[in-house]
């Protein structure tokens, strides 16, 4: 298997690329050799995939809105939306020529309220949207795509003062890149795989109302 990771230095990709194991051929992509937030970037990157695990994202670490910078939002947004739909793209486009798996990490926030930090809930219910809209059209290029949903990781991105604010246990970042492997291999596609304490599973999304 080939795969490329981003955020592939931290705290999940190097926990993905472990559980990957030694036969796999990946390409661990992060900061500051690789930006995911810049489309030349992805242009210039070579290979082909059978595996991509778009993974890097960032939090703002400011809960209040009225004082978020324009530099923290704009970061966020080019890592965590730019850097999956970007990625998406040129998987479509020409990485994945024989079709493949995406994993498009989430996170729980995605799917429920985050008031710790309101914009990096918005980026990550954007993933969600974009995972579940994109995924009929790359069925056409024989890729599927599911996005993972982890709860607290013991990652950098969950800040000291935070930290010492939960009341949930952390979760292994070991335990989390189980959940994506999951999720990667998972025979449908447009999922949003829940990853909790000693929990895997896909959500299931509430229907809309109908016509009245």
């Amino acid at each position: 298997m080939r795969a490329l990771i981003t955020g592939g230095r931290g705290g999940i990709g190097t926990a993905i690329a472990a559980a990957l194991g030694p036969d796999a051929e990946v390409t661990a992509l992060d900061l500051p050799d690789f930006d995911v937030g810049d489309s030349d970037a992805w242009r210039a990157l070579e290979g082909e995939y059978d595996a991509a695990f778009l993974n890097a994202g960032i939090a703002t670490g400011e809960y209040d809105v009225a004082s978020l910078s324009d530099e923290a939002y704009r970061r966020a947004v080019a890592a965590n939306v730019d850097g999956v739909v970007f990625g998406v793209r040129e998987c479509a486009a020409r990485l994945m020529p024989r079709g493949g798996s995406i994993v498009a990490t989430a996170s729980l926030a995605g799917l429920t309220v985050s008031p710790f930090d309101p914009v990096y809930g918005l980026t990550k219910h954007a993933v969600v949207g974009f995972v579940r809209s994109v995924a009929p059209q790359l069925e056409a290029h024989g890729i599927r795509i599911n996005a993972l949903c982890p709860g607290f990781t013991d990652t950098a991105i969950v800040l000291e003062e935070l930290r010492g604010a939960l009341d949930v246990p952390l979760m292994d970042p070991s335990f989390v890149a189980e959940a994506a492997l999951a999720a990667l291999g998972d025979s449908e596609t447009g999922r949003a795989w829940i990853v909790q304490p000693n929990r895997i599973l896909p959500f299931r999304f509430p229907g809309i109302p109908g016509p009245r």
